[in-house]
């Protein structure tokens, strides 16, 4: 068996992503068994290209509770890509690729022993082409029926946006008791049997100090009711502005902090940690985690990419 194991979607082929798993892997500091699903033919060009070397094992998903699994080679699932270059412009030449390796993928997690998975990036302009808010959502609807949300972790402090890549100007419709409900159940549950202890939840206010000249205030109508119910069972309170919460003598007082929309809690996190920190989907059968970057077009090719995030979700899974 192959509990131990780690499976990994290398996402969209014109990104930084190999190249940072080259480097994680160059660390030797993973313990368990790595599965990288992608393609042989791009795999070995990205590795030429980058001046990586190290054995390929070709192995197949039928196989994997019988095989004994180390890191000495790249234990590969090879999903087919004709891909002509060793780095093209991002398409939708890429999806098919890309929707088939997340198959193989699913049918692994539901078949096999493997409750451990990592995701590279994908563009969510051509692959995702507005049937999902992200990734996230696209991967919950083949394991959950129930509410998953997305937390970006990190060991000191940890956000978790109410509503994920969701236009401004729709956020206001998702506010609402269930949901806020629905997020704080998840991110309590999810330290309670990791961690083993109730985090301290700030939840924040929608509008600029919780306040607003409209005649309906979110921050009143909902969020305050919604806090004094849920303040009966899990450690949360608020509301809070955005605009201080974040300050060190503030932020320490907590373990979460659950914002309404996605920039409101990402963009001071990643100002703070930039790369220390990871994107772990709760409410799922297993652990999901996707390092918290993008495919980088960018940086394609130059090997200057910082592998962290990365080597940050590998240990999770190792640790917990």
């Amino acid at each position: 068996m192959n509990s131990k194991a780690i499976l990994i979607v290398s996402g969209e082929p014109n990104s930084v992503f190999l190249e940072i798993f080259f480097k994680v892997l160059s660390t030797k500091k993973i313990k368990n068994p790595l599965i990288l699903i992608t393609s042989e033919t791009l795999l070995k060009l990205q590795m030429k290209k980058l001046g990586f070397k190290k054995n390929v094992r070709l192995i197949k998903s039928k196989d994997i509770d019988q095989l004994k699994l180390d890191n000495k080679s790249i234990n590969l699932i090879n999903v087919t890509y004709n891909n002509v270059n060793t780095f093209e412009k991002i398409t939708n030449k890429s999806n098919l690729f890309i929707q088939n390796s997340f198959n193989t993928a699913f049918e692994i997690l539901k078949l096999n022993n493997i409750k451990k998975f990592i995701n590279g990036p994908i563009s969510k302009k051509n692959f995702l082409n507005k049937k999902f808010l992200g990734l996230t959502e696209y991967i919950s609807k083949s394991f959950s029926k129930k509410k998953t949300c997305m937390l970006i972790y990190n060991e000191i402090l940890s956000v978790c946006p109410l509503t994920t890549h969701l236009p401004i100007k729709l956020v206001t419709k998702e506010i609402n008791k269930k949901n806020i409900s629905d997020k704080v159940y998840l991110i309590n549950n999810f330290y309670v049997k990791k961690f083993g202890y109730k985090p301290k939840i700030a939840i924040l206010g929608l509008n600029p100090h919780c306040e607003s000249i409209h005649n309906f205030n979110e921050d009143e109508k909902i969020i305050k009711p919604t806090i004094r119910y849920l303040k009966k069972k899990y450690n949360v309170s608020g509301p809070y502005s955005a605009d201080t919460i974040f300050l060190k003598d503030n932020r320490k007082n907590f373990n979460v902090i659950l914002g309404m929309y996605h920039d409101q809690v990402l963009t001071p996190l990643k100002t703070l940690f930039e790369y220390d920190a990871i994107n772990i989907t709760l409410g799922l059968p297993f652990d999901r985690i996707t390092p918290d970057h993008g495919p980088n077009e960018k940086m394609l090719g130059k090997n200057i990419s910082n592998p962290l995030s990365l080597l940050k979700a590998i240990k999770f899974l190792e640790k917990y």
